[in-house]
């Protein structure tokens, strides 16, 4: 990389395992493994990705459950709590790090999971956070799933993030302010104030891609996936049964594909 500047997405995560496994937006694991299981029919046989497995919450529990994972991340830092944690519970997971836009699979897996911006929607142009979802397609056997996480575009439209990403109870250790959500765009650009690890408090400038569900529905579709379903994506408690609202800081995105 030389001396190429680290993007925000990078530096935040450089020294931020064990931190990130205390924010209030990862304790939904359970639930969320819960529904991922009936997504994939309870079928231990087949082979998944899991896209951004950060500290590998989901990655963890879902081997835990007898589930055949690889988990990629860009981060070392995120990685390596994984491969700890892992470690801890005497299980063997498959944790790569990778970069989501240049993926090395070739229509390897059943199933690809991206939660939690696992890399989509964090990229800092829209061609390659394409390239993200691109790069994940590829990896996919021909009748691949494809189960996602990612920011709702109707969601900023009628509310303000930076009220939403701090909420007044103290959960989010992490606080978010100056946000700054442009129309054009569609990125929110915001000042992020956290603790790292090793207990140094860190000043970044994010800057988000939010997405509206035709333009995921369009990208996906050019991707060529057939069935593609968007909800409500509520934390800890994925459901097919929440439809999609305003009120929805995050959308949950189902794509299949039936190719013979």
């Amino acid at each position: 990389m030389g001396n190429q500047k680290k993007q925000w997405y990078e530096v935040m995560f450089e020294d931020f395992g064990q931190q990130y496994d205390q924010e209030e937006f990862t304790q939904g694991t359970l639930g969320e493994c819960d529904f991922l299981e009936t997504e994939f029919g309870f079928n231990k046989t087949l082979k998944i990705l899991d896209v951004g497995c950060g500290t590998g919450r989901h990655s963890i529990e879902l081997t835990r459950r007898g589930y055949n994972i690889t988990g990629i991340d860009l981060s070392e830092s995120q990685l390596k709590r994984a491969k700890e944690k892992a470690e801890l519970l005497n299980l063997k997971i498959n944790f790569l790090k990778e970069d989501a836009r240049n993926l090395p699979f070739s229509k390897e897996f059943d199933v690809a999971i991206m939660l939690c911006e696992g890399g989509f929607p964090l990229m800092e142009t829209d061609e390659m956070n394409f390239e993200i979802l691109k790069q994940v397609t590829k990896s996919l056997k021909n009748k691949g799933k494809f189960i996602f996480t990612t920011l709702n575009g109707l969601f900023p439209l009628y509310h303000s993030v930076e009220a939403f990403t701090n909420k007044e109870d103290g959960t989010n250790r992490t606080t978010y302010r100056s946000n700054t959500f442009d129309l054009m765009t569609f990125r929110d650009h915001s000042i992020v104030e956290f603790t790292d690890d090793s207990g140094n408090k860190k000043t970044i400038k994010s800057n988000e891609r939010y997405y509206v569900p035709s333009e995921i529905c369009w990208m996906l579709k050019s991707l060529g996936f057939t069935k593609i379903d968007i909800f409500g994506a509520r934390l800890g408690d994925f459901s097919r049964n929440d439809t999609l609202t305003t009120e929805d800081f995050e959308m949950l995105v189902i794509a299949e594909k039936h190719v013979e």
